[in-house]
């Protein structure tokens, strides 16, 4: 008997195709985008408020960061994924670059005391920045694979990725960028589930360290910050004419802003008459409250909000590990960052020179932000093509 012949309907009954890829255009991920581009335009109209010349140069570093965003946008989990690890490696070799003491000086120039950058002649790029990007990809690849750190040997590796990157940005030395890592880490764990017994354990560890902390790691110029920001708290002002300049004259720009700000040239004259140390930089949210007040203080901090309300929606809106975690990383990071700014400016916690994201002068945090939101917007339209399960699910 002959075998019977069988239609196409029949041969692949049961069976669906291969699922294309699709993207979702109405993804959360635009609201971050939205409050990424109004925050740099504030900080184009802050700049410009003492440094014209600069300002115009972090209009072009905007229009560069927007490129670098769309490209990253164009990047699917998939090859976030893949190239996670290459990142980093280049990562930790610009790190240990610019602490090689045989380097020129012409090629990475210590500023304020800390080899952080590299001079690439239009631009200085700060390696950091790029360290904090691969720290949220190979996080987020080493997390979603293995699922989640239920127990104290998961976090080893977490915990060595860590203490290498955080390790090597100390010795430059930047301690505010590297204090970042822990609010992005711990964020990065609790999403994946890690237990709430390792996360207080870790917290009281490091309340219990700060103290030799203080004593054995931090330098006399940081403790001395330290001390100042104490008395400043207390309202002893013998900081002010020395360690305390900055953050005093920070505050009393904040101050001068009233409710509704001052017109651009009175604005101006503030800044330059209280000669605010790195006004364009890390205390630009001091000319930014000077010249809209306390209106605009407060509008910039929803903006930042919207931004970590984004990427928190992106982050439920997934179903795969890695574009949860990555989500959860970035508003994590740019969120606490912001906090560490304007904490230091309005004087409630220590100056220790991070930047305000989006805001504050400089391409190499600009471009690192705008790449960042970018890969954002990558897992944000990009659902699951299929298949794909949440690893930290119970």
């Amino acid at each position: 008997m002959s075998p019977r012949a069988f239609t196409p309907a029949e041969l692949y009954e049961g069976t669906e195709p291969a699922p294309r890829p699709r993207v979702r255009l109405g993804s959360p991920a635009w609201i971050s985008v939205g409050a990424a581009l109004a925050l740099s335009i504030l900080g184009v109209v802050a700049i410009s408020t003492t440094e014209p010349g600069l300002a115009a140069r972090q209009a072009v570093y905007l229009v560069v960061g927007v490129a670098a965003a769309a490209l990253a946008t164009l990047a699917p989990p998939q090859s976030l994924r893949m190239v996670s690890w290459f990142v980093l490696a280049l990562a930790v070799a610009l790190l240990v670059f610019v602490l090689l003491p045989f380097i020129p000086k012409s090629i990475v120039t210590p500023r304020n005391g800390a080899r952080a950058w590299i001079d690439l002649g239009i631009v200085d790029f700060q390696p950091s920045e790029l360290a904090k990007i691969a720290f949220i990809l190979c996080l987020s690849q080493w997390l979603s694979l293995r699922g989640s750190p239920r127990t104290v040997r998961a976090l080893l590796v977490p915990a060595l990725l860590l203490m290498v990157l955080v390790g090597l940005i100390v010795l430059e030395p930047d301690l505010g960028s590297a204090l970042l890592f822990f609010p992005t880490i711990l964020a990065m764990l609790i999403a994946a589930g890690a237990r709430w017994r390792h996360v207080v354990t870790a917290l009281v560890v490091a309340a219990a360290i700060v103290p030799i902390g203080y004593f054995a790691a931090l330098k006399p110029y940081q403790r001395a910050r330290i001390d100042a920001i104490v008395a400043q708290v207390k309202g002893d002002t013998r900081f002010e004419r020395d360690i305390g300049f900055q953050g005093w004259r920070a505050m009393r720009l904040v101050g001068s802003g009233g409710l509704l700000g001052n017109d651009a040239d009175h604005a101006r004259a503030l800044v330059v008459f209280n000669a605010l140390p790195e006004e364009h930089n890390d205390m630009i949210f001091a000319v930014v409250s000077c010249r809209f007040g306390m209106l605009g203080g407060a509008a910039t901090l929803i903006c930042y909000g919207l931004y970590l309300f984004g990427a928190l929606a992106v982050a439920v809106s997934t179903r795969d590990g890695f574009s949860k975690l990555v989500a959860v990383g970035i508003g994590a990071l740019l969120f606490s960052q912001m906090v560490v700014n304007i904490g230091m400016t309005i004087g409630l916690l220590p100056i220790t020179g991070v930047t305000l994201p989006f805001v504050s002068y400089g391409g190499s945090s600009l471009v690192a932000c705008w790449a960042l939101t970018g890969v954002l917007v990558s897992v944000g339209i990009r659902p699951p093509a299929g298949g794909d399960k949440d690893p930290f699910d119970a």
